[in-house]
């Protein structure tokens, strides 16, 4: 068969389905499977079974429930369909089938989990992230199996499920880990992140990391009063400041001694690419909180910012007195919160630690520093000239019919942890959009682009197949 003919048959499988693909996700996205919310661990599992039966009912000969490892853990789906070629390549699909919480209600035009359509978009919360992306492989392999008049996909396709991603995830590197020998794999794809928009398809090559830091400076045992201390004894405030208003130099680059050690520098070609996407800095300022300027480390654009640079924010801070009128004290503590985003191929316990040297070298005798760090989130990154990703981008072409381009995104999440213990790279084959308004009232996904996702997968398994196949 050519590949027109194909491509033909695959987009008239997936058109002549997509009402019964629609009226399955609707079934799903009506489960309110919030894992942060213990009133509904019940739905989330109720989730995980309506995965299962419909991954049996798409043609997986393995559907099944796992649990993850602590008491309180919530079930994440597994699935597996082997190849018929034994030596074909083996890949995972990685999502997740749990939601964020939905308040404030009264900011949504309709109920969140009873699915409407409107205006070509299908409106509930996971429409987009993740369930609708989730949803759109099965519609996807059903498509290339038809289109090819074959029973097994041309790759063994595996699928992993998670049901705790919306609440960080606690137990998924553990599951990962007990199930490693199942979930081997040669490429590892990730449908939940977001393309540049509708008409400019793109493929996320990296997420930001985490590293997250809790500062305390004490003092004097005791609020002191300033007209008999002030001047006198060092204010824990006063040392906090200062402590902080060093974090950055005047070019806006970060001074923690080693923080950019590890930093791997983007590529001409990287920037070349960013470059090419109709970014309209002004808009998306105002979008930004009607922000009056855009800010950042010298050298960069505000994409390369937010995407492929590291960052250090300071979240909150807060001391002595902040009630109404004046109390005039030497405060006896200040706290603060710091993050860092990082960027490959910073470690966020490195960070953490080297943070934490800066807070001891730059307190002032007589003040007494703690900090705190937390477990954070590694970065992730797909080289964007692997044969895995050069591979998806083929197949998002192929559905979309034009240049797919590459972007990246600041937020967090499992994929290095996927990557790390399994061993396998990552490609991100996504067509949700910034204004999908995820984790917001009004969560909504746009419908043709979910039938564009679904063409997309059933050309991914045939690319990655030739991947191994190619001799060169």
């Amino acid at each position: 068969m050519t590949g027109y003919g194909l491509a033909m048959d695959v987009r008239g499988y997936v058109e002549s389905n997509a009402s019964w693909f629609f009226d399955a996700l609707k079934q799903w996205l009506a489960i309110p499977s919030i894992s942060a919310d213990p009133a509904h661990h019940p739905d989330v599992r109720r989730s995980a079974e309506w995965l299962v039966a419909h991954l049996q009912d798409t043609g997986f000969p393995v559907a099944e429930i796992w649990e993850t490892p602590a008491d309180q853990g919530l079930p994440a789906v597994f699935a597996e369909w082997p190849a018929a070629d034994p030596g074909a390549p083996t890949v995972l699909v990685y999502g997740h089938h749990d939601v964020q919480p939905v308040e404030p209600l009264e900011e949504w035009i309709s109920p969140p989990f009873e699915p409407i359509e409107s205006e070509g978009r299908l409106l509930a919360r996971g429409a987009s992230d993740d369930k609708g992306q989730v949803l759109f492989h099965t519609l996807g392999i059903r498509a290339g199996l038809a289109a090819r008049g074959q029973s097994a996909p041309p790759v063994t396709i595996k699928f992993l499920i998670e049901g705790e991603e919306e609440s960080g995830s606690p137990h998924f590197a553990s599951l990962l880990r007990r199930e490693r020998d199942r979930l081997a794999c040669d490429v590892i794809v990730i449908s939940d992140t977001t393309m540049w928009a509708a008409d400019v398809p793109s493929m996320c090559t990296s997420m930001r990391g985490l590293a997250e830091t809790e500062v305390t400076l004490t003092g004097p045992v005791r609020d002191l009063h300033s007209g008999s201390f002030g001047g006198g004894v060092p204010n824990p405030l006063h040392a906090m400041t200062s402590l902080l208003a060093g974090l950055h130099d005047a070019d806006g680059r970060i001074n923690v001694p080693g923080f950019y050690d590890r930093v791997l520098p983007l590529s001409d070609e990287e920037r070349d690419l960013l470059a090419r996407l109709p970014f309209d800095e002004k808009q998306w300022l105002e979008e930004a909180g009607a922000s009056g300027a855009a800010y950042g480390e010298e050298g960069y654009s505000t994409l390369e910012r937010i995407w492929a640079r590291p960052t250090a924010e300071i979240n909150g801070m807060w001391g002595g007195h902040t009630g109404p009128g004046q109390k005039t004290i030497i405060p006896r503590s200040a706290h603060a919160k710091v993050t860092f985003r990082l960027v490959a191929d910073q470690d966020p316990a490195e960070v953490g630690a080297a943070f934490e040297r800066y807070v001891r070298a730059h307190t002032p005798p007589g003040i007494q520093a703690t900090v705190t760090v937390g477990a954070g989130v590694r970065p992730c990154r797909s080289a964007i000239d692997s044969p895995a990703v050069l591979a998806g981008r083929r197949a998002m072409e192929r559905a979309f019919g034009q240049q797919v381009l590459f972007t990246k995104e600041g937020g967090s999440g499992p994929e290095a942890d996927l990557a790390d213990i399994l061993g396998a790279p990552l490609v991100f084959v996504a067509v949700g959009l910034d204004s999908d308004q995820i984790h917001a009232p009004n969560e909504k996904v746009d419908m043709t682009l979910l039938l564009r996702g679904a063409e997309a997968a059933a050309y991914l398994w045939e690319e990655l197949a030739a991947v191994r196949s190619d001799p060169k």
